[in-house]
């Protein structure tokens, strides 16, 4: 079962049809083409670090010579991008104004919006209103007066 997690506008209420569904886990186009993937879900700041990373690292492995060294970060900068793409687009929709609603765990989208949905539905007036428990009143402590002289966190008990 994968994770999703429900992103919702900040003026909106709860079970609105605004609502993204994002997987948490690994995305396989994301780690095959990270810079495009960055592109599509419109991360373009992320895109902007994740090319710059790749240029960079690809330039410092050609002028040293480190040719194979280049290709493995650049596939690290990939593999990166692949584990966290979930974490970049919640994080992008919190800077745009959304908020995280909900998590839910269900087996695809289709299946996470079925159980998001169902609880945000109101049942109407046959719910009935549960009465508010009643408060649970603790005794009242009874207070000692001091047993006389003490040492560190011990007291002598009985005397003065």
């Amino acid at each position: 079962m994968a994770v999703y997690v429900i992103m919702e506008p900040r003026q909106q209420a709860r079970g609105t049809v605004d609502a993204v569904f994002i997987r948490d886990g690994f995305t396989f186009f994301a780690f095959l083409l990270p810079f495009v993937w960055l592109l599509w879900h419109r991360l373009w700041i992320e895109a902007a670090l994740a090319l710059g990373a790749v240029l960079l690292i690809g330039a410092l492995g050609e002028a040293g010579g480190y040719g194979a060294y280049a290709s493995v970060l650049s596939l690290l900068v990939s593999i990166y991008v692949g584990l966290e793409c979930a974490v970049l687009r919640v994080n992008a929709l919190r800077r745009r104004g959304w908020h995280d609603v909900a998590v839910v765990e269900a087996d695809s989208a289709a299946d996470a919006e079925i159980r998001y949905y169902g609880e945000a539905v109101d049942i109407g007036p046959q719910a009935e209103a549960r009465p508010e428990p009643e408060p649970v009143r603790q005794p009242a402590r009874a207070t000692t007066a001091p047993y006389g002289p003490a040492l560190g966190l011990f007291s002598y008990p009985g005397g003065r």
